[in-house]
């Protein structure tokens, strides 16, 4: 969980700074002119991210928690496995998300439908005999402990 928070610290800067390039590069003077295409962006910002860093077996948040993404044999990912967790990881998100779009539900209610999805989602890791989360189940790759690096 603290790897998790470290990430999204990270990925405040990369969203602001791939934002800041979108908002400049195409004129856009308020928030909700290109919203989609700015959302598309930013998807496609963070799969390049994650990709990336994945596929050479850990972020930065990963690496300072001693943590790697391998394949279900234990080798580095590849480049379109990574991908593929990208994807998949998603699943955490879309679901309320698209739930609460299709319904026009809105405030306290879409916030308690998200974060039991959220909590459903991570509670699923329990019940698999690895422990793995759906999405690394899923797209055939694990979270292990790596060797911290000597000093």
């Amino acid at each position: 969980m603290a790897c998790w928070m470290y990430e999204g610290m990270l990925l405040f800067g990369v969203v602001f700074l791939a934002g800041y390039l979108f908002s400049t590069l195409s004129q856009t003077r308020h928030a909700l002119d290109n919203r989609h295409v700015q959302q598309a962006f930013l998807f496609l910002v963070l799969g390049i991210y994650f990709t990336w860093f994945w596929s050479r077996g850990q972020t930065l948040a990963m690496k300072t928690w001693n943590i790697r993404v391998v394949d279900a044999r234990g080798q580095a990912l590849t480049q379109p496995r990574a991908l593929l967790r990208y994807v998949l990881s998603w699943l955490w998100f879309v679901p309320p998300l698209m739930a609460t779009a299709v319904f026009g539900i809105g405030g306290a209610q879409a916030g308690v439908i998200w974060v039991g999805w959220v909590l459903v989602w991570a509670l699923l890791s329990r019940f698999h005999t690895l422990g793995q989360f759906p999405h690394d189940a899923l797209a055939g790759t694990r979270l292990v402990t790596s060797e911290p690096l000597s000093r």
